[in-house]
């Protein structure tokens, strides 16, 4: 591209024009106009300079390091919610054993299984291979082999394939809740111990809404629906994930026809036994449901209304007083709480009033080093000793209101002479009230 010089000549002075008469100033610097300032060094790009000074590193080995850094925080703070503890064991299995593994313990989801995500398992999934990935242990120094990480792509591959997924929670042991025994009944909540089973059962169901167990307040109806719905129940479970694995080889097919027929008699099999099982723990929940009971006993007995009106009465007086204990304890727990909380009142504004005498102290401490110390250029150490041994003096002999009032009357004063004049107006106070001696005071003497 060709470059082309244009001259301009500036224009002339008119004649006879002279600096002396002619100059006009439009304005002038004083004294006072200049300000002196003191300039430091902020922000992020300061902060990456000096860091390079401090460990000695080249632009190049401070962003590598920093990344790395950055990936680490990344790693340890990524959805710390879906996250547990990894057995050793489980850490040495074998890839090829893929199918008897627990896909959501693989992958940190053994408190969701089922319930979990499709958005929880692509979280998980990828916060494991960045900590089992091959190339970053490779990285690290570290020689294991990968089975781990296999394992971990092929319990991905199951749980985010919808038809895979429903196969392996049909047998997933681990999520399956086992009806309670009658020690565990005669210690716990009946209703609270069977809703969680029937709860975990649900999964299973076709239908929906699954109907809950209910309560000891269950009206029949429900009751009735309950039990009319699960001895009906229409279950997809299917046992297809444990079939025995079919050949693929096209020369033997008389083999793979009698694999295919054997898995369908076993999940034919494992599908009776499985409504067995579910027919087996309705009956022995509702042998023991006391709602059922109830409901027979009620009907007998509107056959004598007397006995139902005294047994209704037993029952309300009952309910009157446990009501009347529960608000009675209610009010108790209430005034506790209520003494525990202005106890802590209490101890936060005594910790805020010793705050902000830390605060005023370190106030009036810097404002005698705002001024100096009372002196031009730089001061010696005797004379910082006697400006900081005065204030200390007085420090203490005055309480927390005083020490407040002082520093409102220093706080913002810029003036060396201003803030002696009010030290010195200060101590000359506790000299005449008596608290200080003239003598003790070295730099605040009137």
């Amino acid at each position: 591209m060709a470059t082309v010089t244009v001259s301009l000549p500036l224009p002339s002075l008119p004649e006879g024009w002279l600096a002396e008469k002619d100059f006009k100033p439009i304005g002038k610097i004083t004294k006072d106009g200049a300000i002196a300032r003191t300039i430091e060094p902020i922000g992020p790009h300061f902060l990456a300079h000096a860091r390079r000074a401090r460990h000695k590193r080249t632009f190049s080995e401070d962003d590598r390091i920093q990344a790395q850094e950055r990936a680490k925080n990344v790693e340890e703070n990524d959805d710390g919610d879906i996250s547990e503890t990894e057995d050793p064991m489980m850490l040495q299995r074998e890839a090829k054993d893929w199918k008897t593994q627990d896909h959501y313990k693989v992958l940190g989801l053994s408190k969701y299984r089922w319930k979990a995500t499709e958005e929880q398992i692509k979280r998980a999934h990828r916060k494991k291979v960045l900590k089992h990935h091959p190339d970053k242990k490779a990285a690290a120094g570290r020689t294991e082999d990968d089975q781990f990480f296999k394992c971990i792509q092929k319990a991905t591959e199951v749980l985010l394939d919808p038809v895979k997924r429903r196969q392996f929670d049909s047998v997933d042991e681990e999520a399956d809740v086992e009806p309670p025994t009658k020690k565990q009944l005669q210690k716990g909540n009946f209703y609270k111990l069977w809703g969680s089973v029937f709860k975990s059962e649900g999964r299973f169901s076709k239908n929906h809404p699954v109907p809950t167990f209910g309560d000891d307040k269950s009206t029949k109806e429900d009751v009735e629906n309950f039990y009319n719905f699960w001895y009906n129940f229409d279950s997809w479970r299917t046992f297809e994930y444990l079939d025995e694995d079919v050949p693929d080889d096209n020369e033997n097919r008389d083999q793979k026809r009698h694999v295919e027929r054997k898995n369908a008699n076993a999940r034919k099999k494992k599908k009776a036994e499985d409504n067995a099982r579910l027919r087996k723990m309705l009956d022995d929940c509702s042998a023991g449901d006391e709602r059922i009971k109830r409901f027979r006993q009620e009907a007998n007995a509107a056959k004598n209304k007397k006995k139902l009106e005294r047994e209704a009465a037993e029952k309300k007086a009952a309910e009157d007083a446990k009501a009347k204990k529960e608000a009675e304890e209610k009010a108790a727990k209430e005034a506790e709480e209520k003494a525990k909380l202005d106890r802590e009142a209490g101890k936060k504004a005594k910790e805020a009033a010793k705050n902000a005498v830390k605060k005023n102290k370190r106030v009036l401490r810097g404002s005698v080093k705002d001024a100096n110390y009372f002196v031009s250029g730089d001061a010696s150490p005797a004379t910082i000793d006697a400006v900081l041994g005065d204030v200390e003096l007085i420090q203490a002999k005055i309480d927390p209101d005083e020490i407040a009032a002082l520093a409102g009357k220093l706080n913002g004063l810029k003036v060396a002479d201003e803030i002696k004049t009010v030290w010195t107006e200060e101590a000359q106070r506790l000299v005449g009230a008596g608290k200080v001696k003239e003598a003790e005071l070295k730099a605040f003497k009137a």
